[in-house]
């Protein structure tokens, strides 16, 4: 897509350097949906989507072994089709070739079992869902169930199709969510569900970075910190807020005094653009803000969050709860202070704080371009995580041990995969 340059640049890093045996299989471009036919990021996602349904069969139709390819070099057997969330209209294209067909699912357990209860929503305060273990409230559901456009259509409708594949592979492990996966496999309608995480890519990000020069200033001064005493502020690649909240942070951090490095970057100037980073990050900071604490902190533009969280001296990360960026701070053994912004962020916050324990709370309903986290919350989220979360640090290190262990032979993760293999290659 023209429009997302950094996601473009990612897949060409991943196709150059993958494994002889991943292929990357490039479709004939589609017009986008038309304004008018969709009122949500979902619905837009969702039909353009539908649109390269066709491409997808054409596709997978060359690769299928007939009497006239038995023998081309080209022509697999295709022992599965995985599709996405919000790829449900492919399922129909597994089908037609006769072809079994995976979910993979790359949010939460918790918020699968989300998904599956949809069709049972109501307007109570708090919803009771089997996936959580507590009542989950309104003010942490995604937008798109809460506001009255086509968004909650599409992902009731998409959800509904879960049950039509043959398998569910969530980006998870066992002993992170199992409640959750617990729950999931007690449900006799829902295919088999295989937790095989965590999946991360802790080396991609940082072999497309765009600015070297910032990225090697920035490790060099994390090099000459003490060890876990900085927090990273990071809110993921599509993550940026408005001026005067970029205020609020600046005066909870300096009034925190903790050593801080801090990713801002500007909002995009239109919905399919990525954040860009500023030219000047004095103009939107307070006056003299970067003068008062070049002692202590450092702000920049985009970084390769994994990377930075793999830093001795990171102790403590301010993130808006993307799952992978959770899963990255886990393996790690970071903890975490809360600051969701759109997706289902505010119910991934709400699992690690009211769930798991596993997090600070800053704010769990926090919305992008909604009202402001004041300076206040900040200076006492921030100092609390950095001074205070010994009970939540202990938990982190030792969830960061069983992340690790689920992806050994016998482990958790590593069987499920294994049980996964098996199925598909029978």
């Amino acid at each position: 897509m023209s429009q997302r340059p950094l996601l473009n640049t990612y897949a060409q890093s991943l196709a150059s350097t993958s494994p002889t045996n991943i292929r990357f299989l490039r479709l004939p471009p589609v017009d986008p949906p038309a304004p008018d036919d969709y009122q949500s990021s979902v619905g837009f996602l969702s039909l353009l989507i539908q649109k390269h349904t066709s491409h997808v069969r054409d596709a997978l139709l060359q690769l299928t072994p007939t009497e006239s390819t038995d023998s081309t070099r080209d022509s697999v057997r295709l022992a599965g089709l995985f599709v996405d969330m919000f790829s449900t209209h492919i399922i129909d294209v597994a089908a037609e070739l006769s072809i079994p067909c995976y979910l993979f699912f790359a949010s939460p357990a918790s918020f699968l079992g989300f998904m599956l209860h949809l069709s049972q929503f109501d307007s109570e305060e708090e919803l009771s869902i089997p996936s959580y273990k507590n009542p989950v409230p309104r003010c942490v559901l995604p937008n798109l169930v809460m506001k009255g456009n086509d968004g909650f259509s599409w992902i009731s409708q998409h959800a509904r199709r879960y049950r039509e594949t043959k398998g569910i592979v969530v980006n998870t492990f066992e002993e992170l969510e199992p409640h959750a996966v617990q729950s999931l496999s007690r449900d006799s309608k829902l295919p088999p569900v295989y937790p095989i995480g965590p999946i991360l890519d802790l080396n991609g990000s940082a072999q497309w970075n765009p600015n070297p020069t910032q990225y090697k200033l920035i490790m060099e001064w994390l090099d000459q910190q003490p060890l876990a005493s900085v927090v990273l502020l990071c809110f993921g690649s599509l993550g940026s807020l408005k001026a005067t909240q970029v205020e609020q942070i600046a005066i909870g951090l300096e009034r925190a005094r903790v050593r801080f490095l801090w990713a801002l970057r500007e909002p995009p100037k239109s919905q399919l653009e990525d954040p860009m980073d500023f030219e000047n990050h004095e103009n939107v900071l307070p006056d003299g803000f970067l003068e008062r604490t070049a002692g202590i902190g450092l702000v920049c533009g985009w970084v390769p969050q994994a990377k930075l969280l793999a830093h001795k001296a990171i102790g403590g990360f301010v993130s808006h709860c993307g799952w992978n960026s959770i899963l990255e701070s886990l393996w790690y053994g970071v903890p975490i202070a809360t600051w969701p912004l759109y997706a289902e962020q505010q119910m991934n916050a709400f699992e690690m704080v009211k769930e798991l324990s596993l997090a600070v709370e800053i704010r769990l309903n926090y919305r992008m371009g909604g009202d402001l986290v004041w300076a206040e919350e900040v200076e006492r989220g921030v100092r609390f995580l950095m001074n205070d979360a010994d009970e939540i640090r202990r938990k982190v290190k030792k969830m960061s041990e069983k992340c690790k262990i689920a992806l050994m032979e016998n482990g958790s993760s590593y069987s499920m995969l294994m049980s996964l293999i098996e199925e598909l290659t029978s």
